[in-house]
């Protein structure tokens, strides 16, 4: 079994996220908060509800199309069963996009109305977009906008201001930069945010974290390794694992020794991208 590792990650820059978004909130209706559904729990900073004082909003999971239908399914019906609209979507295909508007002007019915009583009938609707690094949030902007500015860009961290975009007539977003929180007490949500790329690989050792990913797999999917990369043995450790997988791949060193560092990037890499299959590592708590 692999050790566990305490992944800490809280940039300056981060600090400073988090004071504009908290000195935006008077400006905006609602909240949009974007979360990869592969790691529903883990995506969704704890801080948020703090700052957000009490605005509506709506979830939109992120990546659904690398996330097992069923247990997005239980997710869908857990936060409508908390009066909390989730939209599945895709952000780089568009998937699902076309319900955003629809469901905002449904989640804010009442603030409508209320411009209409006040002769602003049309005025348009503000969100703030929020979510963790590397979840999506730019490419949300871009297919809503038609490729407007914001930045896209697949590390943590590139958008660093507040931008303003204009959708259509009736939206107007604030997308904000990827925010963490300063510490992960559960350190089973920083390594969920390791995998998925949330927190920068430079952070982390890559092989140990591939090794845990491993033992994740085989536990809960292990029909998604055995069918990328042939027939395992699940019941070795989590290292010997690694190690097979690297094999089946050729990744070979001098002295028959498997190079474990590109195994590792290569598993790393290929879950990332979804070419593992749908896979969501989170189901909801049974205490729930």
């Amino acid at each position: 079994m692999s050790e566990a590792q305490n992944i800490q990650w809280f940039p300056g820059h981060m600090t400073k996220t988090r004071r504009k978004i908290e000195a935006q909130m008077g400006l905006i209706d609602a909240v949009a908060e974007i979360v990869d559904a592969r790691i529903p729990v883990s995506s969704r900073n704890p801080d948020l509800a703090g700052i957000l004082s009490g605005k509506p909003l709506i979830i939109l999971f992120n990546k659904c199309d690398m996330a097992d239908p069923v247990v997005t399914a239980d997710w869908i019906r857990y936060y409508e069963s908390k009066n909390i609209k989730v939209l599945p979507v895709d952000c780089k295909s568009g998937k699902g996009l076309q319900q955003f508007e629809p469901s905002v002007k449904e989640l804010l019915k009442d603030k409508i109305a209320r411009n209409a009583e006040k002769g602003m009938a049309g005025k348009p609707l503000r969100l703030m977009i929020v979510g963790i690094p590397n979840v999506g949030k730019s490419s949300f902007i871009n297919r809503l906008t038609k490729g407007a500015k914001a930045k896209v860009e697949n590390r943590p961290g590139v958008t660093r201001g507040n931008q303003w975009f204009s959708i259509g007539k009736q939206l107007e977003l604030l997308d904000t930069p990827g925010i963490l929180w300063p510490k992960f007490d559960d350190k089973t949500i920083g390594e969920h945010l390791a995998f998925t790329g949330a927190v920068n690989d430079r952070v982390v050792d890559v092989e140990w974290l591939a090794m845990r990913l491993a033992e994740l797999l085989a536990a809960e999917y292990p029909e998604a390794l055995s069918n990328r990369y042939g027939a395992l043995d699940f019941s070795v450790d989590s290292y010997e694992l690694l190690c097979e997988i690297g094999k089946k791949r050729g990744m070979m060193i001098r002295g028959g020794e498997v190079n474990t560092e590109r195994a590792a990037n290569m598993l790393l890499e290929e879950f990332r991208s979804g070419k593992l299959g749908r896979i969501t590592l989170e189901r909801i708590p049974d205490h729930a």
